[in-house]
């Protein structure tokens, strides 16, 4: 069944279609409250002259798939799935795929951990956020860590270990990995403390402090009254800044962009309270059926154009003997001296729906730039979901279109800082740095880690350094393997890892922000078992793959950070790693030219490892050394005996050939 029979066939109820090209690939996903007449209005010369995009779309659709759903609302929904998991070129796709993190409770553990995630799963446990700015989450774990002393480190719990982490021994956990360190029924009584915590019931948790702090002092237990007391002062001044922070002003994200040379800029930021907590920023590079349109010429009187065509049009029947006429008006090319343009409205039609539908937490007010098609519709699908009342406005005046504004105006200085290749300053990078990698605090060290091999043979590894926004040649090190055989890249970094921060550990030296591997996730793991073993479960650590620029972090690898590839932060990242790669790769080089240059020394009887490394220091080359002993062998004696200057000049007249060795570069073997 060609493309005109099936449009015959259409249903006249809600549901959403699908475009597919030769190749079978979805190219298009629609939404419809009447799918024939929506359908229909595609093949319709006037629509596809007036719309660019829709005249492209429609001479590269050969088929057509649908699904018919209840009404409008589940037709959205289902449009949003759809566009997520297809990702249809001629839709408009969310780039940007970060979400604000969440605090997970691990209640499904025998001893439950709380930490820091982005991804909400049906796993048993609870989860607490989002929350705004995202360092907020990393801060609360650490009050949580210091003041609760659950643990939030990477550590199995569902088994006892022979021994505690450094952790226990400075009283921020209560050593729930050791057997007989804290009690079942202790440990439970801490993580409903926490969860109180979590929940705002400070009332309630205030209340059961006190009552254990009175009853430890009675039983003269005054370190662990003294630990209570802690606890409730954290709580308390917790609470003072909630009571701060909290007005009669409800939550709102408000939405601004700026677009210019086929490049689109959206901020988007986050009120809580009545006060900006946080900024998003997202870009898209690549529309090139979308050219600018300035927010103040918009007329509110006038329709934005829209991508689909409007299904109210009268479309020609379609008839079994109409098929060649339909096929021409597919086919017929558009008229490209008018220039496209870009659609804000359907723009933040598709932006929003898939920014919401699927987020646990939607806020009260959503305000836009312009308005958009499907606005009520999104609105009442929310409501529906999360169950109260969702407004979504476009503010034309008032101090709410003021607010639009500006967030429109800081959109722009994110274009220039995207798209005008502006460097960002050392704090702005480390800030983001922060952000992308999920880390408690703005990264001021980076320690990257690489290994170099041919089939294992010469294994060596590099470390170099970059702090406060540059690299730190004069802290870079190389390392030669030395407990591993062959070919085993986990093995190796196992070891490096192990030596470098043992020694670290040893001579008392801060740890740096993050330790960063060049590899993907069996590097990583190998690194995370040799921090562990030397006690380090809470050091930050990541690695970035090669090939698919993919950045794993320990602990959150099933939610790896991927990157937009002309994202400042992966620059830096990919910096690091190349740097590391060419030190190493540099050192390794080294060591196999000295290792090749000296080899044919060792056939030489009597001439051991410190006579080789004389001659070669002395003369500087295999090729120097050996023209000396044919035309002038008592030069040798200047460094060697005379009986070993004559093995040396025998061995070169019996037919040794130096040329086979690339030894024509002096270099020094006492590195």
């Amino acid at each position: 069944m060609d493309l005109s029979e099936k449009i015959r066939t259409l249903p006249t109820g809600a549901g959403c279609y699908l475009y597919k090209n030769a190749e079978g690939e979805v190219i298009y996903v629609g939404k419809a409250k009447n799918l024939r007449a929506r359908v229909r209005s595609y093949f319709l010369e006037a629509n596809q002259l007036a719309n660019r995009k829709t005249g492209s779309l429609m001479r590269e659709a050969v088929d057509l798939e649908y699904i018919l759903v209840a009404n409008e609302r589940e037709a959205l929904a289902l449009e949003n799935n759809l566009i997520k998991q297809r990702k249809p070129r001629f839709n408009i796709l969310l780039r940007d795929d970060k979400t604000y993190p969440y605090i997970k409770l691990t209640l499904g553990d025998r001893h439950p951990k709380v930490f820091v995630t982005r991804r909400l799963r049906k796993d048993g446990s609870a989860y607490f956020g989002p929350y705004f700015p995202g360092n907020l989450a990393y801060r609360l774990v650490d009050v949580i860590h210091r003041s609760f002393l659950i643990p939030s480190c990477k550590v199995d719990l569902d088994r006892y270990h022979p021994r505690a982490c450094l952790q226990y021994y400075i009283k921020r956990c209560l050593g729930p990995c050791v057997e007989g360190f804290v009690t079942t029924e202790e440990y439970g009584q801490a993580i409903r403390d926490v969860q109180f915590f979590l929940e705002g019931k400070t009332s309630e948790l205030e209340a059961r402090l006190t009552k254990r702090m009175e009853k430890a002092a009675e039983n003269m237990q005054f370190e662990l009254a003294a630990r209570l007391r802690d606890q409730l002062i954290t709580v308390s001044q917790a609470q003072d800044r909630q009571r701060i922070a909290s007005t009669d002003d409800e939550d709102a994200d408000v939405f601004g962009f700026h677009y210019e040379n086929d490049m689109l800029a959206v901020n988007l930021f986050h009120m809580r309270a009545g006060k900006i907590v946080d900024r998003r920023e997202m870009f898209w590079e690549e529309l090139p059926e979308l050219a600018a349109m300035d927010l103040s010429h918009v007329d509110e009187a006038e329709s934005e154009p829209q991508l689909e065509p409007n299904p109210a049009t009268a479309a020609p029947e379609i008839h079994a003997d109409s098929t060649e006429s339909v096929q021409v008006s597919v086919l017929e090319p558009l008229d490209d001296g008018q220039p496209p343009v870009f659609s804000a409205a359907t723009f933040f039609s598709a932006l929003l729906k898939q920014l919401y539908l699927d987020q646990a937490y939607v806020p009260k007010h959503i305000y836009a730039p312009v308005d958009f098609p499907d606005r009520a519709l999104l609105a009442e699908a929310l409501r529906e979901r999360i169950g109260h009342k969702i407004e979504i406005a476009a503010p034309q005046r008032g101090d709410k279109r003021s607010l639009v504004d500006l967030v429109c105006q800081n959109a722009k200085q994110s274009y220039d800082q995207r798209f005008r290749v502006l460097q960002p300053g050392i704090q702005t990078m480390q800030e983001a740095l922060q952000e992308a990698l999920m880390l408690a605090e703005p990264p001021e060290r980076i320690e990257c880690f690489d290994i170099s091999h041919i089939q294992g043979a010469e294994t060596v590894a590099s470390m170099v350094v970059w702090e406060k926004g540059a690299m730190k040649k004069a802290d870079y090190r190389k390392f030669q393997v030395k407990t591993v055989s062959g070919v085993d890249d986990f093995a190796s970094m196992r070891e490096i890892i192990h030596r470098r921060y043992k020694r670290l550990q040893e001579d008392k030296k801060p740890m740096p922000s993050l330790v960063l591997i060049d590899g993907g996730l069996g590097q990583l793991h190998a690194a995370a078992e040799a921090l562990h073993e030397i006690g380090l479960t809470t050091q930050p650590l990541a690695s970035i793959a090669k090939r698919e620029e993919i950045i794993y972090v320990h602990g959150q690898e099933d939610d790896p950070v991927v990157l937009d590839r002309r994202s400042p932060v992966l620059h830096v990242i990919q910096k690091i790693r190349d740097e590391s790669h060419r030190f190493a790769v540099t050192y390794h080089r080294k060591r196999r030219e000295m290792r090749d240059r000296t080899s044919e020394l060792d056939e030489i009887p009597g001439v051991g490892a410190i006579t080789r490394q004389r001659l070669l220091e002395h003369f500087g080359s295999v090729r120097a050394l050996k023209q000396t002993a044919e035309k002038n062998p008592d030069a040798l004696t200047a460094v060697v005996n005379k009986a070993t200057a004559e093995k040396i000049r025998r061995f070169f007249a019996e037919g040794s050939d130096p040329d086979k060795h690339d030894d024509l570069v002096n270099i020094s073997v006492s590195s």
